[in-house]
């Protein structure tokens, strides 16, 4: 931290979001023994989003939700803060089992949900800064650049038009900036302000959420809690990156590590020096990549990478980072924006995000056993989410829907290797990136290096 300006530095503590709008005080646990027509596990995007849509679609629906904190302690109350419609999976992965236009028709499906999003948000008064100004993608070497132009063509290919991605000379002053690109298909939020008003929102329409519950065991038809067992004709999990320490799923996605740091309020004059006058996202084409937004309150919230991935799958509940990481992201932050380095970090945190081996991300309902779950969204939840709940509801109801003909749909993988085979290629994958991101300040190609990392992992 020696290199990093911090003035009453906060470090866990769940995430800013949270010491901005005050951690709730978590709701009373199962009281015991209870039968539903729906269980969801996890009071997250996914469960809150899927208690929503069912009640909405038939309001006689006896709904509970298990959550082993509090609604939004997750990745829900600790991500960058991106309503971005970007595909939670590789398209051509997806095409290769369902066909190119059932890959066109999820990515289209998740370019409508950020609208989705904020007309729900709208209706049900969820005051949570949303700001739809989309979100630019920066290159700063000549390697970047070229992915940028590969990104593009790529992007014609599969249907996108200048309407959903075009090529930008922006008014950001990012240092040492080589090329630019910009989508609409993002909008800004609060992360846990949006978690919280779902959550009183479904409490509202007559779900019942019990907190400080945590599920020892999911079978068909039943969550097993210290506190009692819910029974109901559906349980679905809605756990993401906290998915491998349910028992039976230590395996199935791997807990991926990011962390964030918030700067304190920049005066006037830096960002007058940094041009940031919107509210749109920024991202950049490194293989370590990083994610920012310029918050409601004159901030910079700026992420990546921290240690990706604890051995054994080991998950920080608290959200604590490292001082190597805190001073990381913050050399990352300044080294792109200068004009920055006039604030100071004011707080640092992390979560983990659902990582399946394939890299994308699914919803599963067998109507045999009752059992479902969605999830492993690799970094895109806050809008994929909605999808999965949207979609989730109409498997539950069973409607021959748009949405349940999807291909994500009882998309299926295998598990993670072992350990310690799954800890040696995720800190072999993030090193070659690393590597990767230096090498290619020095060339116009990209590094042979992040190739192989891909390769190591199915990325």
């Amino acid at each position: 931290m020696s290199s990093v300006r911090a003035a009453d530095h906060v470090n866990g503590s769940v995430s800013y979001w949270y010491r901005q709008i005050g951690l709730p005080r978590p709701g009373e646990p199962l009281p015991g023994d209870r039968t539903a027509d729906v269980c969801v596990v996890g009071a997250g995007y996914t469960g809150l989003w899927t208690a929503y849509y069912l009640k909405k679609a038939q309001p006689d629906l006896r709904i509970v939700i298990l959550e082993k904190e509090f609604a939004g302690f997750g990745a829900s109350g600790r991500n960058g803060g991106w309503v971005v419609g970007e595909l939670a999976g590789s398209r051509e992965r997806y095409a290769r089992r369902h066909g190119r236009p059932a890959a066109v028709a999820l990515q289209r499906a998740m370019f409508a949900t950020v609208d989705e999003v904020l007309r729900v948000a709208a209706a049900e008064g969820i005051e949570a800064d949303l700001v739809k100004s989309g979100v630019l993608t920066v290159a700063r070497n000549a390697a970047q650049s070229a992915r940028l132009r590969e990104v593009i063509a790529t992007s014609r290919d599969w249907g996108w038009t200048e309407d959903d991605l075009m090529l930008v000379d922006p008014n950001l002053n990012v240092e040492g900036l080589t090329g630019a690109i910009w989508s609409p298909h993002c909008a800004r939020v609060q992360p846990a302000a949006l978690a919280q008003g779902l959550a009183r929102c479904v409490r509202d329409l007559g779900v019942e959420i019990f907190e400080r519950t945590a599920v020892t065991r999911i079978e068909p038809r039943t969550a097993v809690t210290p506190h009692g067992t819910v029974t109901a004709d559906h349980v679905i999990r809605a756990t993401e990156g906290f998915t491998a320490a349910v028992p039976g799923h230590h395996r199935d996605w791997l807990p991926m590590n990011s962390s964030m740091i918030v700067t304190t309020p920049l005066p006037e004059t830096a960002w007058k020096a940094i041009g940031w006058e919107n509210a749109e996202l920024l991202g950049d084409m490194a293989h370590y990549y990083m994610y920012a937004q310029r918050t409601a309150d004159g901030r910079i919230a700026f992420g990546g990478r921290g240690k990706p991935y604890r051995y054994g799958s080991r998950i920080d509940d608290a959200g604590r980072t490292r001082a190597q990481t805190t001073g990381a992201l913050w050399q990352m932050l300044t080294a792109m924006f200068p004009a920055a380095s006039e604030a100071q970090v004011a707080h640092s945190w992390s979560g983990v995000l659902g990582v399946p081996r394939d890299w994308c991300s699914t919803v599963v309902l067998d109507h045999e056993t009752g059992l479902g779950y969605a999830g492993g969204y690799t970094g895109h939840g806050v809008a994929t989410a909605n999808l999965a709940g949207r979609t989730l509801r109409d498997l539950v109801l069973r409607r021959d829907s748009e949405l349940a003909r999807l291909p994500w749909v009882n998309w299926k993988v295998r598990r993670w290797e072992p350990e310690p085979l799954r800890w040696l290629g995720v800190q072999s994958m993030y090193a070659l990136y690393r590597t990767a991101d230096a090498r290619e300040q020095h060339s116009s190609r990209t590094s042979v290096l992040a190739r192989v990392a891909d390769a190591i992992t199915g990325h």
